[in-house]
């Protein structure tokens, strides 16, 4: 299946300008949603990326399903991590259509992509298990550091998509609101909102700083009580009708 995802490819590599902020990202919010999901529950997690939140989940969560629509991706994915346990689909989100229901869904950066993302929260009730919640993370439009950068005169429009969210294949910005307003439209009711990453600076800012683990790891843990000036955002959600 060779399709317009396979073209944003690229971005998921070492070599991407923003592979910094990406590393860092990766690294933090599976371990978030991990600490607050069992270790004998079921996993459906929408698409690969890079690679590293797939691994990650599949040493904790029992049984893993992952669907991406590249084979691309997949491929490059499975000579990575060869020893990875999760089972792959391929498949089109949208398009997914299995019988089994699952403990916890995750959907890493999704929803940026997708043209539809309302439509596509709506379609994944139907593969979760009552009592079952679904964690959302997305990149935040109006974190601290593009409010720094258009107080500055630097960003004339501060939720507009940059050059890296153009390589990725982005196409719409969100922040607490809206991602509060698609997850209500959907049907979900949201319980817990956290922020990933409080990064006060650009990406370039930062890496000539030479910042140690413990203050990124700082950044991280400071930036969980700050959703909105986060530089990502991460919503935990369970389906309305069970908490009507």
């Amino acid at each position: 299946m060779s399709n317009e995802l396979d073209w944003h490819a690229h971005a998921y590599g070492a070599g991407f300008d923003y592979a910094f902020d990406n590393n860092i990202i990766s690294n933090w919010y599976p371990d978030r949603i991990m600490a607050l999901s069992r270790e004998s529950g079921s996993l459906l997690e929408l698409g690969i990326g890079r690679g590293v939140t797939t691994e990650a989940f599949s040493r904790h969560f029992v049984r893993h399903v992952v669907v991406d629509g590249s084979p691309v991706v997949i491929n490059r994915f499975r000579e990575q991590f060869p020893q990875c346990t999760a089972e792959v689909l391929e498949s089109y989100f949208e398009k997914l259509d299995i019988e089994e229901r699952f403990d916890a869904i995750v959907m890493g950066f999704v929803l940026e992509h997708v043209y539809e993302p309302v439509a596509l929260l709506k379609h994944i009730r139907r593969f979760l298990k009552p009592g079952g919640r679904l964690f959302v993370a997305v990149p935040n439009g109006e974190s601290l550091h593009r409010r720094i950068g258009h107080a500055a005169g630097l960003l004339l429009d501060m939720t507009a998509l940059g050059k890296g969210d153009l390589e990725l294949g982005h196409h719409r910005s969100y922040s607490v609101t809206t991602l509060d307003a698609d997850l209500t439209a959907a049907g979900w009711m949201i319980t817990r909102r956290e922020g990933i990453f409080l990064k006060p600076l650009m990406t370039h800012q930062l890496i000539s700083l030479q910042l140690g683990s413990d203050i990124i790891r700082g950044m991280c843990e400071v930036g969980i009580g700050y959703p909105e000036l986060s530089c990502a955002l991460l919503f935990e959600a369970v389906a309305a009708k069970e908490v009507a």
